[in-house]
């Protein structure tokens, strides 16, 4: 197990960015950036032994700094989506940015993605620090969250987000990255065949705000309880599918709150499997559906539907669900939660 530390370019500021790239016994590597948590390769061995980078991400250093699309990075202080940019928490409202219709998409401006974290590289893993202070992005309390990401010799990438707060405050983590089991540059996903371990998810409006409706996703394109081609029911005639333009909705975990395996990808040449485990109750899938990116990763391009996200998660908008599992982060508590992509051939 190694651990190497490379100049990767500069902030606006010309703050130093750095990459680690995280190597195992079987040559399995995940390349990480301090601008953002991002994750900005992570090569797989497929069936014949060969590296595939599973991960979609950008071929100039710069346009992480932006990163429209949230490629492989950890977006906070709350993913997701907030009905019209507003929430009340003990009785004070709190207005955002809308910046994704009339509602908050991923705490935009300003989301901790676009931002320089603190590394500290261990035996197997990096732990990457942010400190966003009160009233940062328009949320309370100055929060601290570090992310601890741990290559292990069984070809896992276990995620930990450890936060706390000294005022109540939301707090819903995620990790963006957009997985293609045949390599980032292979085009499409409609052919790798997903399985997700969920008996409901949670409908949404035209805008992607939920309902607050669970719905049992049987008879529906969202049951992926037997394993199934993510293209197989991507463009059915289903108001749901039509809302988000394919697959951008949240499945109803049974985790119970105990990690557990909830979702797989397999690759359709590489034979590349992936399962996400979590402890979280909610996962997002998102298909990548209005993508479109044109200087990705080695001169190739990106378009709609050439990766598919898991962002294992509260439930988007739980702040103004009562049955939804809430995301406050109450003062002075600490918050641990664990997502790891295991891989592994067919």
């Amino acid at each position: 197990m190694s651990v190497e530390k490379k100049f990767y370019g500069y902030t606006a500021d010309q703050k130093e960015i750095s990459s680690y790239t995280l190597t195992n016994k079987s040559g399995m590597k995940a390349v990480l950036l301090d601008i953002g948590a991002v994750i900005e390769s992570l090569l797989v061995p497929d069936k014949n032994g060969n590296l595939v980078d599973v991960v979609l991400g950008f071929g100039d250093p710069k346009l992480y700094l932006e990163n429209n699309g949230s490629l492989g990075a950890v977006v906070g202080r709350h993913a997701n989506r907030i009905a019209n940019a507003t929430y009340t928490l003990n009785g004070v409202t709190y207005k955002l940015e809308a910046n994704n219709g009339p509602n908050n998409l991923h705490s935009n401006p300003g989301s901790y993605y676009k931002r320089l974290w603190d590394a500290k590289i261990g035996e197997n893993s990096v732990a990457f620090t942010l400190h966003s202070p009160d009233g940062d992005q328009n949320y309370p309390g100055n929060f601290t969250v570090i992310v601890t990401y741990t290559l292990s010799d069984e070809n896992g990438l276990s995620l930990q987000y450890d936060m706390e707060s000294d005022k109540d405050t939301l707090a819903n983590l995620t990790n963006h990255s957009y997985f293609n089991m045949d390599g980032h540059d292979s085009g499409d996903v409609l052919s790798q065949k997903v399985w997700i371990d969920a008996d409901q998810f949670t409908p949404s409006d035209a805008t992607l705000i939920p309902t607050g409706e669970y719905r049992d996703v049987t008879g529906t394109p969202f049951d992926f309880r037997t394993e199934k081609t993510i293209g197989q029911d991507i463009h059915a005639d289903d108001e749901q599918i039509k809302n988000g333009g394919g697959y951008d909705h949240n499945y109803v975990l049974k985790t119970d709150g105990k990690f557990a395996k909830v979702a797989s990808m397999t690759g359709a040449k590489s034979g590349i499997v992936m399962d996400v485990y979590t402890d979280m109750p909610g996962m997002q899938v998102y298909t990548a559906n209005g993508t479109t990116i044109e200087c990705g990763k080695n001169k190739s391009s990106y378009k709609p539907f050439c990766g598919a996200c898991f962002e294992t998660q509260f439930f988007p908008d739980s702040i103004h669900h009562e049955n939804f599992k809430s995301c406050v982060l109450k003062a002075n508590t600490k918050f641990t939660t664990v997502t790891e992509y295991r891989f592994h051939t067919v």
